[in-house]
Parts: C-alpha cells; sequence; structure tokens
C-alpha cells in the first residue's frame, strides 16, 4: 500500500480522502491545526505549518512520495530534503518558475504562451513613465501568497497606485519589489481548465469550465464552458505546453481569460488541485483529487470525461462571522434535484471562507435543455442555490 504525504491540511486535502480508499492509499497530512479539514481522514498528522521543512522531514518518514495542497511552502529548505532522496510530485523545479506570480509571468511569456502586459514594481523606478504603455486601470498585484483575491487591487489611477504602495509597504513592512503590475484585460468571461501528467508523461485535460468570481472569489463554476471548439483546442495546447515544459507530476489548474476579441490568455496557475476541478468529484469519472494521487503514485490516470450533460459548482462561502453549521440552508440545499452538497466542516465562519461547496448535475432529465443552453440554466441553478444560502 502506497503511502502518500500531503503538505497541507484544508478542503482540498480533505477532498482526497474517497479517492484514497478507492486506490488503496493511506493519506499522512502535514499541517498546523487540530480543526483542520484533513485531520479527520488522515492515516496519520504531522502538526506543523506548510513551510516547517523540519517538520517535513519527519513527513518524509512515514510515506513514500510528497504531495501538495496547497504551494506556501519554503522550496530552498525542501530542496536539501529532495537532495537526500525524498521524492517530491510534482518536483520542486516544477514549481520554482510559479510561486512568486513576476517569475510566473516570465516563465509563460519566455515559453511563449500568452499573457496579459505586465512589469515588477522595483523600488527606486519612475512608475509613471513605465505605466503609460499600460494605460488604467490597472492590476497591482502581491507577488507571493495572493490567493482569493487576497492581494490583488484594481487601480483606476496614478494617485490612487502611489497611495495603495505606500500602504501596503508600511502596514506589512515590505518593499514594492514584492509587487508586479499588468494591464486590466476587459475580458467576456473566465475559464479555467485541469490537467495532470503522469510520471510517464501522459498528459489528460478535464473539460474547460466558466468561473464566475464576485469580489475576486471564486462563486460559481459551471462545465462545460460555452466557447469554440477552437478556443477549446488553444487551451489544450496551453496545458500540454506548460506541463511538459515543467515535467510535472501531479494535476495543475490554469486559469484563463476570454477577451472580447475572442483571444485566450493565462492568467494565473495553481500547481495542484483547485477550486475550479471541484465539479470533477461528481461529474466527471475521475475526479480531480483522484486524478492526483493517480499521479504522484505512478498509476495510470483516469478518464476525466462528463459523465453528465454537464454541471454547476457553487461555493459557499462565509458571509458572518459565526459558529453555525448552516443544518438548514444545507438541507434545502441538499434537496433540489441532483445536488451534492460537499461540508468542509470548518468550525469558524467569517466573510469569504470557503466552508463548503454544492454541485448540481445537468443530466439526461434536462439534457436537451443543458446541450442548447448551458449558461443560462447553470445561472439560474446557481441563482437558487445563492438565494438560499446568503440572506437576501
Amino acid at each position: 500500500m502506497k503511502r502518500v504525504g500531503v503538505i497541507g491540511g484544508g478542503q482540498l486535502a480533505w477532498m482526497m480522502a474517497d479517492a484514497a480508499r478507492k486506490l488503496g492509499v493511506e493519506l499522512v497530512v502535514q499541517t498546523p491545526s487540530e480543526g483542520d479539514p484533513a485531520v479527520s481522514i488522515a492515516q496519520e498528522i504531522v502538526f506543523a505549518p506548510v513551510d516547517d521543512a523540519s517538520a517535513t522531514e519527519i513527513l518524509a518518514k512515514k510515506c513514500d512520495v510528497i504531495t501538495f495542497e496547497n504551494e506556501f511552502v519554503n522550496l530552498d529548505a525542501l530542496s536539501v530534503l529532495a537532495e537526500q532522496g525524498v521524492c517530491f510530485r510534482p518536483r520542486l523545479e516544477a514549481l520554482t518558475p510559479l510561486l512568486d506570480k513576476y517569475d510566473q509571468r516570465c516563465y509563460l511569456r519566455d515559453l511563449g504562451l500568452p499573457v496579459p502586459r505586465f512589469f515588477a514594481v522595483e523600488q527606486t523606478e519612475n512608475l509613471k513613465s513605465k505605466i503609460e504603455h499600460l494605460g488604467f486601470p490597472v492590476v497591482l498585484k502581491s507577488r507571493r501568497h495572493g490567493y482569493d483575491g487576497q492581494g490583488t487591487f484594481i487601480i483606476q489611477d496614478l494617485a490612487a497606485l502611489e497611495e495603495k504602495l505606500s500602504y501596503e509597504t508600511i502596514t506589512k513592512t515590505l518593499n514594492q519589489s514584492l509587487f508586479l503590475l499588468e494591464e486590466f484585460v476587459p475580458f467576456e468571461r473566465e475559464l479555467a481548465v485541469m490537467a495532470a501528467r503522469s510520471v510517464d508523461g501522459e498528459i489528460v485535460t478535464y473539460p474547460v469550465v466558466e468561473t464566475q468570481q464576485k469580489q475576486q472569489v471564486c462563486r460559481q463554476v459551471i462545465a462545460p464552458a460555452e466557447i469554440t471548439p477552437n478556443q477549446v483546442a488553444q487551451i489544450e495546447a496551453i496545458a500540454h505546453t506548460l506541463l511538459n515544459s515543467l515535467q510535472v507530476v501531479g494535476i495543475f489548474g490554469i486559469e484563463l481569460f476570454l477577451t472580447t476579441d475572442g483571444k485566450v490568455l493565462v492568467n494565473e496557475i495553481a500547481p495542484r488541485t483547485h477550486n475550479s476541478g471541484h465539479f470533477s468529484l461528481d461529474a466527471c469519472e475521475t475526479s480531480q483529487f483522484e486524478q492526483q494521487l493517480r499521479a504522484v503514485c505512478g498509476l495510470p490516470l483516469g478518464n476525466p470525461s462528463l459523465q453528465c450533460a454537464g454541471a454547476v459548482m457553487v461555493n459557499l462561502l462565509g458571509y458572518e462571522n459565526s459558529h453555525s453549521d448552516y443544518q438548514s440552508q444545507r438541507q434545502q440545499i441538499a434537496e433540489i434535484p441532483q445536488a451534492h452538497v460537499h461540508w468542509y466542516g470548518k468550525t469558524q465562519s467569517r466573510p469569504g471562507r470557503k466552508l463548503g461547496h454544492v454541485t448540481v448535475l445537468l443530466d439526461n432529465q434536462n439534457r436537451e435543455q443543458a446541450m442548447a443552453a448551458p449558461t443560462p440554466l447553470a445561472n439560474a441553478v446557481a441563482q437558487t442555490i445563492e438565494s438560499i444560502w446568503y440572506p437576501s
């Protein structure tokens, strides 16, 4: 039986549980808190922050291979373990160009992949002269540790930019070199694709999905996205180029923009399972979590195809500071036909926190409607869920 070490014990690790049982894999998790979701499903726990490499050394002695639930790790320290023979999948060299968002942008650009225009914010530079070719609004991003909209700011003019940089620098004792600026893309829609690569170099891609954000946090995912076959082919080619270049073993999430003139741009890369792939738990023959375990254990990759006409996934986000388990709302949502509710077991709610998600399958009962107009149907389903979940 394989023992897989997982750095990170949040809901992404928790959702590996069913796949681990199916594949006969034991999970050993490194996570800081007894209240973290994956604590309830792991065979063994190493209680420590995910960037504690000494704890990862202990984790390595308990398992055959180590994978990642999140990327907020200390690569330099982990590299010492890799040199000692610890097997990380994906390999650390695949993570190196991705963890800093400026480095990631440069890597994608140098691969010839389409990205928004961008530059690093340096402490001594004249912002005004350098920003002229982007024009306002612009997007300011923290280069490290930003997720779910954290560390991302849409800036309308130079005065607001200088004020934001000054505020962030003073309040967080950072320097400006920890930011990048990129053009604001007036996209038609946001897209994402999950792609996995095996030890043998086999690559499979999941259906391209549309993601819908509110306040820069993903609220809904529609599978499949309503785009042209040519756009699907472009996105699959991007996935193949990226995963082969990095020699990835594992699964990656690739977030993209579809511009108003039909062009595809790469937005960001998540080197792990991802929110935009949660629909696969209920809608696909092989979930993204099973695919990750298959890849890192050296097993053949599974079929990523949809088993239904389509699906809509809605995140159940916190909207208040509370210790409620929202049992009444969850029960109402569960009564929606073809609804699958996944509750992460977190004990505290706060605004924006991911507490769970629900996927509704668009199956043969509404196949014709789903095939004819997948986005309006999915939007109607999502609106029903949100009307139950969020206070009016």
